[in-house]
C-alpha cells in the first residue's frame, strides 16, 4: 500500500500545502484511516477508492474526518493523473460528504469546482478577544468564522493564540484582507489570508482551498469581480486563483509530488 505526499498549491516543493494521499482498492475501516492520519501529522491525509470510474474520497485532519478540503482535493487529482490513473484530460470525479467535485487539467495546473460557502455577517462572541485585532467585517461561513482585518499587514503580521482560537465556536478562523496596492501593483495578487484550525487539529493551514470557497464570495462582492488572485500567507505560502460562478467556485493551483512511500504490512489495514 503506497501513500504520497503532495506539496498542493504550489510548483516548487517544499512550499504550499502537503496532503498524503493513499489510493485503495476497498473502503477502509475509520479508525485505521484517523490513525494513518494522525501518524502522518499533517493537517489533512486523503483517501481514495474507485467507484465505476469516479472515486470516492474522504479528507481525516491527525484529529477528525471533515467535510471539505481543497488542498487534499487538488493532491489526490494529481496523484491519479500523475500515476496515470486518469488519463490526460479526463475529468477526476469525487464523491465526497459535501457532494460531488471536480478537478480538470488547466495550461500546466488544475482546476477545481467547489461550493461556494459566501459569509453571511454575524458578531461571534469572544472573536476580537481571541484574535486581539481590530476588525472591520466579521461573519460566518458554512464551516468558519470569517474575520476582515484593517490591512494586509495586519493579517501578515498576526501572532495567534491558538488556545484562544480553538475555544471559538467553528471548524476555524479565516483572517482575510484586501493586498496592499504596493502588493497589487507589484504582483496581481487581490486578497490575502491566513487559516487557524486548532480545535480541528491544524494550529494554522498553510493554504486553506475550502477557506476560498467563502473569500471568493466575500471579496469578489466587496471588490465588484468574478476572479481574484489569492495569498495565504503563511510562513510556507501559497498561490491559488479564485472564479466564482453564483453557487459554485473554480479554484486553479498547482502541486508537485514530494514522496512516495510504501507502508509496511503490519500498518495496512488488510
Amino acid at each position: 500500500m503506497t501513500i504520497t505526499t503532495v506539496d498542493a498549491f504550489t510548483d516548487r516543493p517544499f512550499a504550499g500545502n502537503p496532503a498524503a494521499v493513499c489510493v485503495l482498492d476497498a473502503e477502509a475501516p475509520a479508525d485505521w484511516m484517523q490513525a494513518l492520519a494522525r501518524e502522518m501529522n499533517l493537517s489533512e491525509t486523503a483517501f481514495l477508492v474507485p467507484a465505476g470510474g469516479d472515486w470516492a474520497l474522504r479528507w481525516f485532519t491527525p484529529e477528525l474526518e471533515i467535510d471539505l478540503c481543497g488542498h487534499a482535493t487538488l493532491a489526490s487529482a494529481h496523484v491519479l493523473y500523475e500515476s496515470g490513473r486518469l488519463a490526460d484530460g479526463d475529468v477526476a470525479r469525487f464523491d465526497t460528504r459535501s457532494g460531488r467535485l471536480t478537478v480538470r487539467q488547466h495550461e500546466g495546473a488544475y482546476v477545481m469546482d467547489f461550493p461556494a460557502t459566501p459569509p453571511s455577517p454575524a458578531e461571534v462572541p469572544g472573536l476580537t478577544d481571541a484574535l486581539g485585532l481590530s476588525l472591520r467585517w466579521t461573519g460566518r461561513s458554512r464551516f468558519d468564522v470569517f474575520a476582515v482585518a484593517e490591512s494586509e499587514a495586519a493579517v501578515r503580521g498576526f501572532v495567534p493564540d491558538h488556545a484562544a482560537i480553538a475555544a471559538l465556536d467553528a471548524r476555524g478562523v479565516i483572517l482575510t484582507a484586501q493586498a496592499a496596492d504596493a502588493t497589487r501593483r507589484q504582483s496581481g495578487v487581490d486578497v490575502v489570508s491566513r487559516f487557524f484550525a486548532p480545535g480541528s487539529g491544524v494550529p494554522e493551514d498553510p493554504v486553506t482551498g475550502s477557506a476560498h470557497c467563502a473569500i471568493g464570495p466575500y471579496w469578489g462582492e466587496v471588490l465588484d469581480t468574478d476572479t481574484l488572485s489569492c495569498v495565504q500567507a503563511s510562513a510556507r505560502g501559497g498561490h491559488l486563483r479564485v472564479r466564482v460562478r453564483g453557487d459554485r467556485v473554480d479554484l486553479t493551483g498547482s502541486a508537485v509530488t514530494i514522496y512516495r512511500a510504501d507502508l509496511a504490512p503490519a500498518a495496512c489495514h488488510v
